[in-house]
């Protein structure tokens, strides 16, 4: 396989004359998690689409495995999995019967199926609930046998649009901890989110996309230095929330940044000082952007 299991050049599409993405460049090495993190609209799903084939691109290259998405689509399904952002499974069967269901569409064996389907119910963390109807599922028993359905047959490319909208805390958690044993296991992981906190607990590294365009691309420490080394927080005595400033740290800055900002607040607005966190550095990017369009 390619060192690079994931590479954009110039991608652009449109539809109609609203332009989803704008000259996407990505560079995604092999065996790695890659966020791309973005708002609604931003173009994440469209991106997704082209890369797994299901969409073709207006300009630009893109690449799986080595394999270009445009005259190797054959290679390139035989190269990915996808989990889209709704669980794709049937609700009158059971959690057995729809994994032993894929497996025999997938061409294995009724013995195969039989094995493979009790290993990722395990592995899910499904055995148990394997023989109840998936209609009586908790939405992240649903998304976890979703993304079992999708590793079937296990692919060295896995794209995640979206996996945990819509699940609750415990259930994203668990569902981060099955994504980080794919890693271990030697397969790249490609998930869009809009969970902050997300990319940053999982991803070696993030895009941030607005507009149809990657406004940045880091690691999660890199993106939350170009916001700055601490953050000021201003709120009121009932706690909430007056404003965030971002500063270089330093005693000098942080006085200025106070000293200008003094005379706009109630005298007994409280501040702290933080680390900058994803939120930070997703409003910071994605309002610049804003900024310059309207600009322009």
């Amino acid at each position: 396989m390619s060192q690079l299991a994931i590479e954009t050049k110039g991608l652009k599409k449109s539809f109609g004359k609203q332009n989803v993405l704008n000259g996407v460049d990505l560079s995604v090495p092999s065996g790695s998690i890659y966020a791309l993190l973005g708002p609604n609209g931003a173009g994440k799903t469209t991106l997704i689409h082209i890369l797994s084939t299901l969409t073709a691109a207006d300009a630009g290259e893109a690449r799986i495995a080595g394999y270009d998405v445009a005259t190797k689509k054959t290679e390139v399904k035989g190269s990915i999995s996808l989990t889209g952002q709704f669980a794709a499974v049937d609700e009158l069967l059971t959690g057995e019967e729809n994994m032993r269901m894929i497996c025999r569409l997938s061409g294995l064996s009724p013995t195969q199926s039989k094995t493979r389907t009790a290993e990722l119910l395990e592995r899910f963390e499904l055995a148990a609930a394997g023989e109840k109807r998936v209609k009586s599922y908790s939405g992240g028993m649903r998304r976890r046998l979703d993304l079992a359905v999708s590793l079937v047959v296990e692919r060295p490319v896995l794209f995640l649009d979206e996996p945990t909208t819509g699940l609750d805390t415990i259930s994203r958690q668990t569902l981060w901890k099955i994504i980080l044993q794919l890693k271990e296991r030697g397969i790249t992981v490609f998930l869009t989110t809009q969970y902050l906190e997300e990319a940053d607990q999982l991803a070696d590294a993030i895009s941030v996309i607005d507009g149809g365009r990657i406004v940045a691309t880091g690691t999660p420490a890199e993106l939350k230095a170009r916001v700055g080394e601490e953050v000021i927080e201003l709120r009121d005595r009932n706690e909430t929330l007056l404003q965030t400033v971002a500063t270089s740290g330093t005693i000098s800055d942080v006085r200025q940044a106070l000293t200008e900002l003094a005379p706009l607040l109630p005298p007994d607005t409280r501040v702290s000082l933080r680390k900058p966190s994803m939120d930070d550095v997703f409003l910071a990017l994605t309002s610049q952007q804003r900024l310059e369009e309207s600009v322009s």
